[in-house]
């Protein structure tokens, strides 16, 4: 058992396990955050998607091991800020949402292409977002979203 400290949706976190655990699993079981999918459980489907130290990553794929002193964002801390109200309206008006599974990969993947270029052109988004799969909308509503957000939200980003 190994005591872990990190930030989770700016609140201090202690946690002690495996290290050797997912921090998808943590997340989900230990911690009640199920905005955090849980899809394929391979690194392939980008559903469990959260930020860590500002950088996407698939929570499924990182054990608890390398989180210590991380900071982590899920969309169930992301929806707090007014960026998170931008996307969702952007989806909203692109109708990029139905069975809402990939969404909340899908935004934090939207927020980090965002956050890394305020202005992205329709290739750097599809580039962005390509680990991150949808079954439902299709790639040209979530596109138009980032798009409408981009624009939306000039200034937050």
């Amino acid at each position: 058992m190994s005591e872990i400290k990190f930030i989770l949706n700016d609140k201090e976190v202690v946690w002690e396990g495996n290290k050797a655990a997912r921090l998808l699993d943590v997340l989900r079981e230990e911690l009640g955050d199920t905005s955090v999918k849980c899809g394929c459980k391979e690194g392939e489907c980008g559903a469990c998607s959260v930020i860590i130290d500002g950088k996407l990553a698939n929570s499924c794929m990182v054990a608890m091991g390398r989180i210590e002193g991380s900071e982590i964002i899920t969309v169930k801390g992301y929806k707090k800020t007014k960026r998170f109200k931008v996307l969702s309206d952007a989806y909203g008006e692109a109708s990029a949402v139905q069975c809402g599974f990939c969404i909340p990969g899908m935004i934090l993947a939207s927020e980090c292409i965002l956050r890394e270029n305020p202005h992205p052109t329709e290739a750097e988004i599809r580039v962005g977002i390509s680990g991150n799969l949808c079954r439902c909308t299709g790639y040209n509503a979530i596109v138009k979203a980032i798009d409408i957000a981009a624009k939306e939200g000039e200034g937050l980003w």
